[in-house]
């Protein structure tokens, strides 16, 4: 058994160790009580005996038939004959304190014979009851004085209640219910240990699901079951393991990415540093390449670094964005790529949730792209539409379109690939990431790129994203639902 494994098992031991004890207590507790209970009960019933067997023997000498006997030893020795005892009870006479006559049956203690009772009952003229220790246990006893008129003899009838006999009927039912909790505790405690391996058992599967994961293989889950605290906790180690699943991921992604593409400009680095010679002229194209090798490197790791915080909740930050701003603003920025004709297709109005950096971003990188493929001469336009209502709820598109070469179907296939190259001179010398941090951003916002182009009729990349409208004083009218290119409206 592993460690761990064993460690699971001291816990549960523990946790039905604790689960039983205080059971175990709170049945000790009610075996107490009633026990008190039982005690108080026997007390009641031999104190009741007595005053039965007092209240039977003055109904006798009133009656016709004890009054018949002239004598104290005629009227007692009538009374013990007459009346059948049971275990738990027994009775005899004395006359002048000197024990008589006995009622019949086998008592288990013989307290006629009892020197040291019958002294503590001698020389009684009032009745008198009281309890006594014997071998049998404790007794309880009443002492009625007897006199008959004309007769000097002083009598008495002793009646007596065997506690433990009275009292073994009632703890018999103790014993029962003793027993019956005896087994009840056990029964729980094996119920509780089969109960807490399956409320465990997620605990357990979360333990091995740990174990099993390594640096290399983090896609190990736990199967969810039901809806309560111990399969939320197994909901969320799930979450987090998908959390550091996302997160190695990148980091692998980006250590190769990095490693892929760095690799060549630190080889043609080194190859010219190696080879550079004391001539000024040589030595200024030698540090010319290398600055641009540099700079083309600097811009290769903040693209990767875009995209390897892209997989991070916190790539995006929605705040409230007034699209007409949004557009106009890029716009003006993206004007400055190239000397190419600059427009606006179509300008939405209202506001929005979204990442208005992070669109920005977007809509440059877009723009970026086609002053690649546009000749100076050509017309970039950028453009934005809001369709209200429609199949997939309300919905932002942006979209920049340009005049250029164009691309047909095979080119268009991969386009959205980290590192994938056009076969423009000024695209095919970048890194290949411009449209995967488009898409990423898209991703990010719950939404999707793509493109429309043919060879020779330019190229548009549209941005669909879902959009949250922030109402307020103006409306933006619905568009058609069902337009796929909505720059083809304008």
């Amino acid at each position: 058994m592993t460690e761990p494994a064993r460690r699971t098992l001291s816990a549960r031991a523990r946790i039905i160790g604790a689960m039983v004890v205080l059971i175990a207590i709170a049945f000790a507790s009610a075996l107490v009580l009633s026990a008190q209970f039982l005690s108080a009960r026997t007390d009641a019933l031999v104190d009741d005996r007595l005053t039965h067997a007092a209240t039977s023997f003055r109904t006798f000498a009133e009656s016709p038939s004890g009054r018949s006997h002239f004598s104290v030893d005629e009227l007692l020795t009538r009374y013990l004959q007459d009346t059948v005892a049971n275990r738990a009870e027994t009775a005899f006479s004395l006359l002048d304190d000197a024990p008589h006559r006995r009622m019949g049956g086998d008592p288990p203690v013989r307290l006629d014979k009892d020197a040291a009772f019958l002294a503590s009952i001698a020389d009684q003229s009032e009745p008198v009851h009281g309890s006594y220790k014997t071998t049998s246990g404790t007794i309880a006893y009443a002492l009625i004085p007897v006199q008959v008129a004309g007769d000097p003899t002083r009598g008495a009838l002793v009646s007596i209640q065997f506690r433990n006999e009275v009292a073994a009927p009632l703890y018999s039912s103790l014993g029962i219910f003793a027993l019956a909790g005896a087994l009840a505790v056990m029964g729980a405690g094996i119920a509780s240990w089969v109960i807490a391996g399956r409320v465990l058992a997620p605990v357990r599967q979360v333990r091995e699901t740990a174990e099993s994961i390594s640096e290399t293989d983090l896609r190990g889950r736990i199967d969810v079951v039901g809806r309560d605290d111990v399969a939320a906790l197994a909901t969320t180690f799930n979450r987090m393991l998908d959390r550091l699943e996302t997160a190695f991921a990148t980091q692998k992604q980006f250590v190769d990415d990095a490693g892929h593409e760095l690799r060549t400009p630190i080889t043609v680095i080194r190859g010219q540093l190696e080879l550079i010679s004391d001539d000024p002229v040589d030595r200024r194209e030698t540090i010319a390449l290398v600055t641009d090798e540099l700079d083309r490197m600097g811009r290769m790791v903040n693209d990767l670094l875009v995209l390897a915080k892209s997989e991070q909740p916190d790539f995006v930050v929605f705040a409230e964005v007034d699209l007409a701003d949004l557009v106009v603003d890029a716009l003006s920025k993206v004007s400055m790529l190239g000397a190419q004709h600059w427009g606006l297709d179509e300008l939405a109005e209202g506001r929005i949730k979204a990442d208005g950096q992070r669109l920005t971003q977007a809509l440059m990188q877009l723009a970026s792209n086609a002053v690649n493929y546009t000749p100076v001469d050509g017309t970039i336009a950028l453009g934005s539409r809001l369709v209200l209502g429609g199949s997939h709820g309300d919905r932002l598109f942006l979209w920049v379109r340009d005049t250029g070469t164009g691309m047909d179907k095979e080119a268009q296939q991969g386009i959205f690939a980290r590192f994938h190259r056009g076969s423009s001179p000024r695209q095919a010398s970048g890194a290949g990431l411009g449209l995967a941090i488009v898409q990423s951003i898209a991703h990010a916002h719950g939404g999707s790129v793509a493109v429309e182009s043919a060879p020779g009729a330019g190229t548009t990349f549209t941005m669909d994203l879902p959009a949250e409208i922030i109402p307020d004083d103006h409306h933006p009218v619905p568009a058609d639902s069902n337009s796929v290119n909505p720059w083809k409206d304008t």
